[in-house]
């Protein structure tokens, strides 16, 4: 092996990525909406940078599906039409099975112990909508990591910015917090007690409750076809 002389690891963010990062997060937020577009001079004054780490940090967006393209008008940040709601479920369904596999195959108690401290951020939110959501996402995205899978992480981040962008439509549907409470519970409940077949229904209805509530008459165990 090469010898290397001593490096220190770069701790911080290019210009780039940090763009990326406020960018993604307004996307993700509503505070750039679907169909938003997004005009370079009016972002680089705001950021204050030059064109060059905007357009790289942009071109980022768009290669994570959050920014779309069109030629002659510039980046928009993408519409989710009722075929890429479904896809968006159907993709985290797949994932987060694959996740909950492996929390099973771990340390349950630790998983539940850190699901149920999301279940209390959501209750704790019940009153503010948009911090309800947040929480709500943050349960998914724990399970996720717990996997351990740095694959199953990396395909989940663009689908979980992608879920937020959904959670302001289905927020409105839910009566009142006990519903997506008592769903995230029993996931847990489930764990805990090592009943993985159940727990894999849980998780299954979870998701088909989210679609029949954004998209009505629809199913996720219709597969694609069921989007068209």
């Amino acid at each position: 092996m090469v010898a290397l002389p001593d490096i220190e690891p770069v701790s911080r963010e290019s210009t780039a990525a940090v763009i990326a990062r406020q960018l993604r997060d307004a996307i993700m937020t509503g505070a750039l909406p679907p169909g938003t577009q997004l005009g370079e001079t009016d972002l680089a004054a705001r950021f204050q940078v030059s064109r060059g780490p905007l357009r790289e940090a942009m071109q980022h967006l768009v290669s994570e599906g959050l920014l779309r393209s069109e030629r002659h008008r510039g980046l928009f940040v993408i519409d989710l039409e009722p075929a890429d709601v479904f896809d968006i479920y159907l993709a985290r369904s797949a994932v987060e099975r694959a996740a909950l596999l492996c929390a099973f195959r771990g340390d349950r108690e630790a998983v539940a112990a850190m699901l149920e401290q999301n279940v209390a951020d959501m209750a704790a939110a019940a009153d503010d909508p948009a911090a309800l959501s947040e929480a709500d996402l943050r349960f998914h995205e724990a399970l996720i990591n717990a996997s351990g899978s740095k694959r199953l992480v990396r395909m989940a981040r663009t689908l979980l910015i992608e879920t937020r962008m959904c959670l302001t439509l289905l927020q409105s549907t839910y009566q009142g917090v006990e519903d997506r409470l008592e769903e995230h519970t029993r996931i847990i409940e489930t764990l805990r007690s090592g009943d993985e077949e159940t727990a894999l229904h849980l998780l299954d209805a979870h998701m088909e409750d989210a679609i029949s509530r954004l998209l009505p008459g629809r199913s996720l165990k219709g597969g694609a076809a069921a989007a068209e």
